[in-house]
């Protein structure tokens, strides 16, 4: 049985309750085959409000994302230039880095409905449920040196903070190094991976996870104290098309700017959007752990960090505690 009939179904009675009886009838099924569609629906990203007298009730469709759907209706002119558009995969991380070995030109996207395996900094895994986030990861060729790479994961956390403030206009900021928190739960990751060959880097492929449309019920109850989607915070849902549109042109946009004018226009713009500057944290770093305030970023992406004895530190990479007490 396709799934088509039964969603033209609920299209008919939108916003209404459709009772097991009428679904049965007008599908010419039983009510365990409707039931068992309901369920293939529900693990597609569709979601319904039950109700033992009454039926079922949509309440939720994924908007489709595709390269027939996407195609002319992006407006950066390199990044997403070249769709490359999964239903399910473990990483689309994976994905493309594959299409990066194999010679994929800049602005190569990687697009997919379901991550299975989809993985954060430090190794931890990321909620990618199908039809409600954007899951996603870009082939980069910039002409720079190796050591600029930190530079460019700052540069997306920015290009993706300002686009994503302006289409839902919540009050959304960059915790350090690249994860965006709205009321200080997080509704992004960024993950740059890259190859490099005689100093320089081959290129880069950018991951970005953006949870758009999840509802408290995607998540496990672990994550809801520190996690949350836009739909959650803005109590109704987005575009993701128009989401992804506007965050690749913004992140083109800074990219050319990057490029032309160096890391320091970026970096003003990152201090602008963060919420952990000035604020005393504990960092955990392959050194060891130090408590501090970050009081900026530096030229090299690294961030600068006011000891408790005084003195600074610079820190690439770290995992960025809670806020502590003030010395």
């Amino acid at each position: 049985m396709s799934l088509e009939p039964l969603l033209q179904l609920f299209v008919r009675y939108k916003n209404q309750y459709v009772s097991g009886a009428l679904m049965s009838q007008e599908l010419g099924v039983s009510r365990t085959a409707v039931w068992k569609q309901i369920r293939k629906l529900e693990a597609a990203g569709y979601e319904f409000e039950a109700s033992t007298k009454l039926g079922y009730r949509l309440i939720y469709a994924p908007e489709a994302l595709g390269v027939s759907s996407l195609a002319g209706k992006l407006r950066a002119k390199r990044f997403g230039s070249v769709l490359s558009f999964q239903e399910q995969v473990k990483s689309t991380q994976d994905v493309a880095r594959e299409l990066a070995d194999n010679g994929a030109v800049e602005g190569t996207l990687v697009i997919a409905e379901e991550q299975l395996g989809g993985r954060g900094r430090m190794g931890r895994s990321w909620v990618s449920p199908q039809g409600k986030g954007l899951w996603m990861s870009m082939v980069m060729r910039p002409s720079v040196p190796i050591h600029c790479a930190p530079q460019l994961t700052l540069l997306t956390a920015v290009a993706l903070c300002r686009s994503l403030k302006r289409k839902t206009e919540l009050p959304i900021g960059i915790k350090w190094p690249n994860d965006l928190l709205v009321n200080g739960k997080k509704i992004s990751g960024i993950l740059l991976e890259s190859a490099a060959e005689d100093e320089r880097l081959k290129y880069i492929v950018a991951g970005v996870g953006i949870s758009v449309n999840l509802s408290e019920a995607d998540y496990p109850d672990e994550l809801l104290a520190k996690a949350t989607s836009l739909r959650i915070q803005a109590g109704h849902t987005f575009s993701r098309q128009e989401l992804l549109d506007e965050f690749l042109l913004e992140w083109e946009t800074l990219y050319d700017l990057f490029l032309q004018e160096g890391f320091g226009p970026i970096s003003t713009l990152w201090e602008s959007l963060s919420v952990t500057l000035g604020t005393r944290a504990r960092f955990i770093t392959p050194q060891g752990e130090l408590n501090g305030i970050p009081v900026g970023l530096e030229e090299s992406g690294a961030i600068r960090v006011l000891r408790d004895d005084g003195t600074y530190a610079s820190i690439f990479s770290a995992e960025m505690g809670e806020p502590l007490p003030q010395t």
